[in-house]
């Protein structure tokens, strides 16, 4: 491998380099201790030493020198890891170089030109490799040729980092390097002869955590499901923490069931990962999870501001975010003051003078006349200018969306299907409207103007308190502004934990939410959505038909056909949106909610924002989003309310009953009016605001669940504790025991969960969330695995064990495809979705022939593939080039578990078609030297009575046609003369290499001999009773029955009974095989062969 030239000041000061060859300028050299028949000591000191320091040495013991002569300065221009490598670089270097160089009078100009060729040589692989998207080609380039070089893996698994650690074993710490690829975790470590490595899959990882060893305290754990390695002494422990937290996530959500968790498109082709990459992509997720962005939003500028905060009268400095379609910024303190502002809302980009005072500053001017002013913009023109041709752009997108928009309302029809509904009509009118009216009708109001249960018989101190309410919110409307692009600080926080007036709560909740800008861009999507839908008939309809009663049946607006049909309309339009998601429970609580306070279109754009944007991943099949927060939610009961944790050790129940908390968004477990005060901390803090309100509650009640004896008591408590939560307005239902006191007010629950716990982040979620990620995946996968064993087990003889060791190595066979091959993950069918199970793993042929010659009782030589190729077209019965876990275990159950008979059936049926096609190889009956015998044709009884093979097959025939009539089995097509041949061959193939091999064949050549007879019996049968037909002559008659000759056929029954004649062959099918053994053995060597054989084809395809 070529190097960048790096100097050595002198070439050889501690005797480490042997010098094989040299010239006036190069200098070959071999490592001390490599090669060496003696001298073991100083071999591994060096060894140690070489991987202390990664040196290349370790992996590259050949080195060419690049020097000047008569000076002490040289320079490392290539290494080699075997003497034939370097030799060839020697070579070039003696051929192209060389004569060249003797051309320079001055010889440091030589050495200057040898160099700038070799980086020319570096140049042209760099650009090919994988080291072209690294900050540090060159550098890079040397690491990934030790990575490749120690674990022999394909050039297609991506290195992204690598980092200098130690791996402990017990006490004892071995110093190597941590290398983090695209599919595995590795170490090595070489120290005085003692080789370590470890190649652990992502897909295999549980858990990863820091933990504290001793006095290390800085430990990453990485956990399996066989045991865990704890590495340490890292220089940056939070990098490597983050980088492997992203990686494994990554994998599993590529290789693994994710339940509908979606892979960013930058990061979906491996080769394309780079340690770069994630911290951009780690920076984007926090973005929008900030912001509550839209998942498609790409991250394109951050940079280091100051913003002028009229309300605090000063510039407040932070950074500034810039996505596809919007403008953020945050102060440096998180939450202190956040600004967000749509390009949509955006009227001009500007350049003001740069002043001392005001250094590079720029003018946003939004719609609603106001301007932002930030300052101290380091690079403010290239910013400008961006923003300036992404604001272009979207002014002619909306230009010519509206264009469209007005053309298609020119052809709509002045009856459309849906009407809107204007009029707020009490219950008794509504309910003279027909059933289909009011499907069809879209509410242009929101329900609590209609149903109004609240205020309108509230005492008058409740009206004043809503009105002056009111009042504080103008106010302050007055100083931060009004809409998506208002000031949120301190101050509007204070505002909505105290709760937003009903009259407001509507348009702060879109506006906080940014649903407005999707409402404002798409203006007719409803409509055009609920025309489409509305009619239609799936699960997901179904399901919402069956939930549309038992949403808030307390309330009057579902108590009325106008607020259910409402509700049908806006779930039906979600379902028929996003498929992917479909209808999932809890959605109908929280879209009830929203109708009462939005009009029914901004109810829907609501809704998609909390699914989509706030709640991403928590409405699909496994909530998965919902699984992860409950998971994170236990680590932060763990280091926020130690004492709790401490008296209850195990959380998972507590943790449990949080899962309705984060689905719900406390809807379900809180009165109704008391909930909605947490919808108003939702919309305006994210799901941060469930976390901080979930600790309150516990924190609230810790004594009484330090106390409480059991999980039923603690459930107990919640549920007492969450119904007495209330608010002013709201009546209170507390026992006479519990007094006037016996509530908690829901304003104060969340002052105390803003004030314990209100230094938690988003960012530090965001992390939490990624390494929970993985466990919840991880749980699954063994939950499939549980379910697809259990599925397997009764059809099959295999024990459990076997069973699952089975499907580790099918699983693994699967995922080496997808690591390296052109294998592409096979998503569930949706059948089989519906029904809540799936296979989630197939092999193709190529992977079962892998598996095949791993796993199979008896192997047949060169035979092996083509007996492998007809097994998996067998077991392809669909004929779509992939077998499941289930059709696999249930053919090596046959192999070891099942009788001689159904043995025999097996490998009959790899015999015929549709198993063996008609392009098989033509084999030669004459030729076949398995035909020729000396062995007498009768066969010994076991009472010393002697039978000729034909009497005794004969009364086998007959009691196999016994037993046929008893089973009713579908009896198998008749084998010709050709298909025989290739039976006869593969069982010859595997008696190879047998100890009783000549007796087999002798055995074989007996059943052989056998069946021929009885197939030429049954031939001659046909053909010597043929008559010329009526109007036939003989010389017809006699080229009919010529042509009649090939049709030699053997049935199985006659084959069986041949077979058991032969005791040799019997026992040779019955011999029992130890299967676990073979799974042990399949282990070790699976991974590696596949490997390789995979890195040899893809050099023959370059």
């Amino acid at each position: 491998m070529w190097l960048t030239p790096e100097e050595v000041a002198l070439k050889n000061a501690l005797k480490l380099w042997v010098t094989e060859k040299s010239n006036d300028y190069f200098v070959l050299q071999r490592r001390r201790g490599h090669g060496d028949t003696g001298g073991k000591i100083t071999g591994l000191l060096v060894g140690a030493l070489d991987t202390v320091l990664d040196s290349n040495a370790r992996v590259a013991p050949f080195r060419i020198l690049l020097q000047v002569p008569g000076s002490q300065v040289s320079w490392v221009i290539a290494s080699g890891a075997t003497a034939e490598e370097v030799q060839k670089h020697w070579k070039w270097l003696d051929q192209n170089l060389l004569p060249y160089m003797s051309v320079f009078e001055n010889k440091q100009d030589a050495a200057s030109f040898a160099q700038g060729k070799v980086k020319g040589l570096i140049a042209e692989e760099v650009l090919g490799g994988q080291a072209a998207l690294e900050d540090d080609p060159a550098r890079f380039r040397e690491v990934l040729a030790r990575f490749e070089q120690r674990f022999g893996l394909p050039q297609q698994e991506k290195l992204v980092a690598h980092y200098s650690c130690c791996c402990w074993k017990g006490r004892v710490p071995r110093q190597g390097w941590l290398y983090l690829s695209t599919n595995h975790v590795s170490f090595y470590s070489f120290l005085l002869g003692k080789e370590v490595k470890l190649l652990v899959p992502w897909v295999e990882v549980t858990g990863l955590e820091r933990a504290s060893l001793g006095l290390m305290t800085d430990v990453i754990r990485v956990r399996t499901r066989q045991r865990q390695r704890d590495f340490s002494m890292f220089l940056n422990v939070d990098e490597v923490m983050t980088v492997m937290s992203q990686l494994a996530d990554l994998a599993l959500r590529r290789l693994l069931d994710s339940g509908g968790l979606e892979v960013d498109k930058s990061l979906q082709q491996a080769t394309n990962v780079t340690k770069r990459v994630l911290e951009h992509q780690a920076l984007r997720q926090y973005v929008l999870s900030l912001f509550g962005l839209p998942r498609s939003e790409k991250l394109q500028e951050v940079m280091n501001c100051s913003m002028w905060t009229p309300h605090a009268r000063c510039h407040t400095p932070g950074k500034l975010y810039t996505t596809d379609s919007y403008m953020g910024f945050s102060s440096r303190q998180e939450g202190q003051c956040t600004l967000l502002i749509p390009l949509a809302e955006v009227q001009s980009i500007e350049k003001a003078e740069s002043t001392s005072a005001l250094p590079n500053p720029v003018i946003i001017s939004v719609k609603s006349k106001k301007a932002f002013q930030l300052i101290e913009l380091v690079q403010r023109d290239e910013l400008v200018e961006n923003l300036t041709d992404r604001l272009r752009a979207l002014h002619w997108r909306q230009a010519m969306f509206r264009g469209h928009n007005q053309r298609k309302k020119s052809q709509i029809s002045s009856t459309p299907y849906y009407t809107f509904y204007y009029d707020g009509v009490s219950s008794e009118e509504n309910d003279e409207v027909s059933d289909e009216t009011l499907r069809n009708t879209v509410l242009t109001e929101a329900l609590i103007t209609t149903f109004q249960t609240g205020l309108s018989q509230s005492p008058n101190n409740k009206i004043m308190s809503e009105q002056l309410r009111v009042r504080v919110w103008g106010d302050h409307f007055e100083e931060f502004g009004r809409g998506v692009h208002m000031f949120r600080t301190d101050k509007i926080r204070k505002l909505v934990a105290m709760g937003i007036p009903e009259s407001l709560r509507g348009e702060l909740w879109l506006t906080f939410s940014d649903a407005f800008s999707s409402l404002a861009a798409h203006p007719e999507y409803y409509a055009d959505l609920v025309s489409k839908c509305m009619g239609e008939t799936s699960i997901a309809t179904e399901e919402i038909e069956r939930d549309l009663h038992r949403s808030l049946p307390e309330h009057a607006a579902f108590q009325n056909q106008t607020g259910i049909a409402a509700l049908r309309r806006v779930l039906t339009a979600y379902a028929h949106r996003n498929p992917n998601i479909g209808y999932c429970q809890s959605m109908n609580i929280l879209a009830s909610v929203l109708l009462l306070y939005a009009k029914e279109e901004e109810a829907f754009w609501l809704l998609v924002t909390v699914c989509e944007r706030m709640l991403p991943d928590y409405f699909n099949h496994r909530v998965i989003g919902a699984q992860v927060d409950q998971s994170v939610f236990e680590e932060l009961i763990r280091e926020r309310l130690p004492s709790l944790a401490e008296s209850v050790p195990d959380l998972s129940p507590l943790a449990s009953v949080s899962l309705t908390w984060f689905l719900t968004l406390f809807l379900s477990v809180l009165p109704f009016r008391s909930a909605l005060y947490v919808l108003d901390c939702f919309f305006y803090h994210g799901i941060k605001a469930v976390f901080q309100l979930g600790l309150a509650v516990l924190d609230a009640n810790a004594a009484e669940l330090c106390a409480s004896t059991d999980d039923g008591q603690a459930l107990m408590t919640l549920t007492s504790f969450l119904e007495q939560v209330r608010d002013d307005e709201e009546p209170c239902a507390c026992s006479e025991e519990a007094g006037p006191a016996g509530h908690t007010h829901i304003t104060v629950l969340i002052s105390d969960a803003y004030e314990k716990f209100g230094d938690l982040t988003v960012r530090q979620l965001e992390r939490m969330r990624c390494r929970h990620r993985i466990q919840v995946l991880q749980s699954h996968e063994d939950t499939t695995k549980e379910n697809t064993l259990r599925l397997v087990s009764p059809d099959v003889s295999l024990s459990q064990e076997d069973l699952s060791g089975l499907y580790d190595l099918f699983k693994t066979e699967h995922f080496i495809s997808l690591y390296w091959g052109d294998g592409v993950r096979t998503p569930p069918e949706p059948r089989a979705v519906s029904r809540g199970y799936t296979e989630s793993y197939h092999v193709d042929c190529a992977q079962f022939k892998s598996l095949y010659a791993l796993l199979a009782p008896w192997p047949c030589g060169s035979h092996t593939d083509t007996v492998a190729q007809r097994t998996f077209t067998l077991l392809d019965q669909n004929r779509q080039n992939r077998i499941s876990f289930t059709q696999f275990a249930r053919w090596l159950d046959t192999l070891y578990c099942e009788d001689f008979n159904e043995k025999v059936r097996l490998l009959y049926r790899l015999h015929i078609p549709p198993a063996l096609t008609e392009n098989e190889d033509q084999s030669s009956l004459v030729k076949n030297p398995i035909l020729s015998t000396t062995r007498p044709l009768y066969v010994d009884l076991p009472n010393g009575e002697r039978k000729s093979h034909e009497e005794q097959l004969k009364q086998m025939l007959k009691d196999l046609a016994k037993e046929k009539d008893k089973g009713q089995e579908k009896p198998l097509p008749h084998m010709n003369q050709r298909e025989f041949v290739q039976f006869c061959k593969t069982l010859c193939n595997m008696f190879h290499g047998d100890r009783a091999e000549n007796e087999l064949f002798q055995a074989i050549a007996m059943v052989t001999s056998l069946v021929l007879q009885i197939g030429e019996a049954r031939h001659k049968g046909r053909t010597s009773g043929a008559e010329p037909k009526e109007g036939e002559s003989p010389d017809q008659a006699a080229s009919s029955v010529s042509a009649s000759e090939g049709d030699w056929t053997a049935s199985f029954e006659q084959i069986l009974a041949s077979l058991l004649t032969e005791q040799a062959l019997v026992n040779f099918l019955e011999r029992p095989v130890d299967l676990s053994a073979k799974i042990a053995s399949a282990k070790e060597q699976q991974y590696h062969v596949r490997a390789g054989l995979l890195m040899i084809q893809h050099q023959k395809t370059r």
